[in-house]
């Protein structure tokens, strides 16, 4: 575990660390003291889109914000035969090793959109390591891909587009990053100013990394392919630890789906409610997501 500089002018408190698992290296933000909470976050963001929530977290946790693999300054692997390497299944050990090396055996996670099913999956194949699980404006990816129709095509139009064979999207979105990027948070953000200049630049730096946008093409892939496959090999676990949902009552997932009820075919407790914004309530509604999380936690 080596320590690097971090943003400490965007999540003041915090210290970061390369930490380096049995396949490669994580970025990690580690700030507090307390139980451990480990957040991870979405498409096409850091760990900094926590910036807002993570340093009032520390008042009461031990916070580790990590960029999943591909992501952020996190290793970036090729995808693997089958999308192997973008699997949720080896995304979540990476995480499990960071929170190993930090001295956690036992943690509470936070997942936003990606991060959410990195968790889901975490928390269905290492129960003994998850105390409580937030799963923050996701339904189930299988349930999501089962039910798809025109409405949730045309408004996630990417699920449909990254996960087109290499190099198509790629080369695409290499034409123009930053407009790929803007439009697609532009798209999803639904209270007007509340992305940070200083993280939207951090998250364009990441992404006019050519390894970076393969990478999130990966992710992708692996979740209409592989993750499935592991869905379907689990259909019947469900996630034991007690499960939050949020959701962003402006966006699509609430729109279109029953939340909770697409939760409780996954998982025995569950719980959660709407907040007030669009897909990113971390970054678009602090004050309500941490009074979510302080009862969720």
């Amino acid at each position: 575990m080596r320590e690097v500089q971090g943003h400490t002018d965007i999540m003041p408190g915090f210290r970061w660390y390369d930490i380096e698992t049995d396949e490669g290296s994580i970025r990690t933000a580690v700030s507090g003291s307390g139980r451990p909470l480990l957040l991870l976050h979405g498409h096409p963001q850091t760990h900094l889109t926590w910036h807002k929530v993570a340093p009032i977290l520390a008042n009461d946790f031990t916070v580790i914000a990590p960029d999943l693999r591909g992501y952020g300054d996190s290793w970036k692997p090729e995808g693997g035969p089958g999308h192997v390497n973008y699997s949720k299944r080896a995304m979540a050990l990476d995480h499990l090793e960071v929170m190993a090396a930090l001295g956690f055996d036992r943690f509470s996670v936070v997942g936003h959109d990606r991060g959410g099913r990195v968790a889901h999956r975490m928390a269905l194949d290492h129960p003994q390591a998850i105390e409580k699980l937030v799963l923050i404006d996701i339904a189930p990816t299988a349930t999501m891909y089962a039910r798809t129709d025109m409405e949730f095509a045309r408004r996630y139009f990417w699920w449909f587009f990254l996960i087109q064979p290499h190099p198509l999207p790629e080369r695409l979105i290499a034409a123009d990053p930053d407009f790929f990027l803007d439009t697609h948070i532009a798209g999803q953000i639904k209270v007007e100013g509340s992305v940070d200049p200083q993280v939207m630049a951090e998250y364009r730096r990441c992404y006019a990394d050519p390894a970076t946008r393969h990478a999130i093409c990966e992710d992708y892939r692996a979740a209409a392919t592989i993750d499935l496959e592991h869905d379907a090999a689990d259909k019947d676990k469900r996630v034991a630890a007690p499960l939050t949902a949020l959701w962003g009552s402006r966006g699509t997932v609430g729109a279109l789906y029953d939340v909770l009820e697409t939760w409780r075919e996954k998982a025995i407790d569950v719980r959660g409610h709407a907040i007030d914004c669009g897909h990113s309530p971390q970054e678009e509604a602090p004050d309500a997501l941490l009074e979510a999380l302080k009862a969720a936690l």
